[in-house]
């Protein structure tokens, strides 16, 4: 098992980067997000790893965060997702805003990634949202993921509420995991309602 590569980076292409270690080069088949966060070329770089083994392709993939790394590794868990479309996924969207996205049900911003069909996209959502949400996993525990997923990604009805909610003075990290319970088809205003219901519950 390669648990990881730390060397010097000597080449980028739009899917791979190749890392070598010990006079010996890994090429680490990665995200836009990774490829995005790795220096220049000669620069020293460290990549969590998995290796991956099937009956037509053994392969290196190389990710710059654990959590990224995790969010790979849910996403291939999935029936009928493989590497490829993982790493599509990943490349559209950064880990934070995955989780978000998965976590309050919308399959639609699946779908916009290359090759991500309703049905692939709605069986992600389906498979992976309860241990995304429940924090099985330790992937959303923290306001502070939470605060960033919903300030930088989070669209649609889920990100007006979760906006208005803030002007009213709760934080970010507060209101995301709520919202991120609900279903993010109803409207802005019913999803602020209801999260400000959850509020009053635990008041009460």
């Amino acid at each position: 098992m390669i648990y990881s590569v730390h060397g010097k980076l000597i080449a980028k292409e739009p899917s791979m980067a190749v890392v070598e270690c010990g006079g010996v080069g890994y090429g680490c088949r990665t995200t836009f997000t990774t490829l995005g966060q790795l220096g220049t070329i000669g620069e020293t770089v460290f990549l969590y790893t998995v290796f991956s083994v099937r009956e037509d392709a053994a392969e290196l993939f190389g990710f710059a965060t654990q959590q990224e790394l995790q969010c790979f590794q849910l996403l291939t868990s999935v029936s009928g997702v493989g590497p490829k479309a993982a790493l599509t996924i990943l490349s559209d969207l950064t880990p934070d805003r995955f989780l978000l996205t998965v976590a309050s049900g919308d399959s639609k911003t699946l779908t916009r990634s290359k090759g991500i069909g309703a049905k692939s996209a709605q069986r992600i959502v389906m498979e992976l949202k309860d241990k995304i949400a429940g924090e099985s996993i330790g992937l959303l525990a923290g306001a502070e993921v939470q605060s960033a997923a919903a300030a930088s990604s989070a669209g649609g009805n889920v990100g007006e509420a979760i906006e208005a909610l803030v002007t009213l003075g709760y934080t970010q990290g507060e209101v995301a995991p709520i919202v991120a319970k609900l279903d993010p088809s109803l409207s802005a205003s019913v999803l602020i309602r209801r999260t400000l219901q959850e509020f009053g519950k635990k008041r009460s």
